[in-house]
């Protein structure tokens, strides 16, 4: 089975999970190969040269790379100033974020040699790395309404345009957990609809927003865990 509780970094070999953890590419490629919402098989293989994970159908040629979709911010400079005061906090989000529920796949092919969805949220100053705000730009991309990932999405319309509308696109990732009954999305701090950068003022901020993310990570990792258990027969493993 998926073990949801094995740490990404113990078989990356010093470097980062995302392109070297032969675990973590693995699960990937057993948890996303299947039918998609209109029923055709989106089945990857880890064998096409030079890429991480690969489609090639009538449904088009992808090619997917590993995302860490939360973010302690353990090493990120500009917040050093927060990070040192709670280094114990922080640890412990860093460690949680390593398990299997802290990732997705996104294309990773650049096209007309512009940021890919994983380059452009990171430097976005109104995304910040942050996979809440990520997601309320995926849904109102389906709405087709601007955000500030809105042209970054759009090049790869062919990706999203493999899930229909934003509930599926949901619903096939397993994030749930990221959004309530109506699929809107459960910001992990209050949202002021992209007015303002988001930014942590003080020690209580990173707390609620260590808490929103903890929450989210430790309950998809029990949905994914879930849904291979009850899929265990079409899991190749």
């Amino acid at each position: 089975m998926i073990n949801i509780s094995f740490n990404f970094y113990s078989d990356a070999n010093g470097g980062d999970p995302d392109s070297t953890s032969p675990t973590l590419r693995k699960y990937h490629r057993l948890l996303w190969s299947k039918p998609l919402p209109n029923g055709k098989s989106f089945n990857l293989t880890e064998n096409k040269i030079k890429s991480y994970l690969y489609h090639k159908s009538e449904l088009g040629e992808f090619y997917l790379g590993s995302d860490a979709i939360t973010h302690s911010y353990k090493n990120q400079k500009r917040k050093q100033w927060l990070i040192q005061q709670i280094p114990e906090e922080v640890n412990e989000l860093f460690d949680t974020g390593s398990t299997i529920g802290s990732y997705t796949l996104f294309p990773n092919k650049k096209k007309d040699r512009k940021h890919t969805i994983n380059q452009a949220r990171g430097v976005n100053p109104l995304i910040d790395d942050r996979f809440d705000l990520t997601l309320e730009c995926i849904r109102l991309y389906y709405l087709t309404q601007d955000s500030p990932l809105y042209e970054t999405l759009s090049r790869y319309k062919d990706f999203f345009d493999l899930f229909g509308c934003f509930q599926e696109y949901i619903n096939f990732f397993l994030l749930e957990d990221l959004v309530n009954e109506n699929y809107e999305v459960n910001f992990y701090l209050p949202f002021d609809n992209f007015k303002s950068r988001p930014a942590f003022n003080d020690i209580n901020d990173y707390l609620e927003y260590k808490n929103g993310v903890m929450n989210f990570i430790k309950n998809r990792n029990k949905r994914i865990e879930d849904y291979s258990k009850h899929n265990a027969s079409t899991l190749h493993i």
